[in-house]
């Protein structure tokens, strides 16, 4: 089981911690001093889908050098404010065959990945690779 809990600490900031121990600063000001929660999300699904992503490319011995994802969200007008479309963008290098990314990105989406499995319930969820 996983556990959380977060801290008002003060204006609008609030530290949050879970089962690992490890805290994070979020807040909700007008002037942020860090991440909201809803942009943890966003950052949640990049760094769920980029480990599925580089797992898979190491087990098939793909040889890249850099990933990165990038997720741009729209969300609903009025509350609750839920993402309803997000365009994911991975961007790869080294010498990686296409088709390995591509399935890599699939099974990411359709078996692995939790939290986009989670937003899409919500949100359409689309995909890009580039290649450098």
């Amino acid at each position: 089981m996983i556990s959380a809990k977060t801290i008002w600490t003060d204006r609008e900031r609030y530290l949050g911690e879970a089962t690992s121990r490890h805290a994070i600063v979020m807040d909700t000001a007008t002037e942020k001093t860090a991440n909201t929660p809803m942009e943890l999300v966003l950052i949640a699904l990049c760094g769920c889908t980029a480990s599925d992503v580089v797992g898979i490319l190491r087990k098939k011995r793909e040889p890249f050098t850099h990933l990165e994802v990038h997720a741009e969200g729209e969300r609903a007008e009025g509350y609750p404010a839920v993402y309803t479309a997000i365009k994911l963008v991975y961007r790869v290098s080294g010498k990686v065959s296409p088709k390995a990314m591509e399935d890599a990105v699939r099974l990411s989406k359709e078996k692995y990945c939790s939290v986009s499995a989670m937003l899409e319930k919500t949100a359409k969820i689309t995909v890009e690779i580039e290649y450098s």
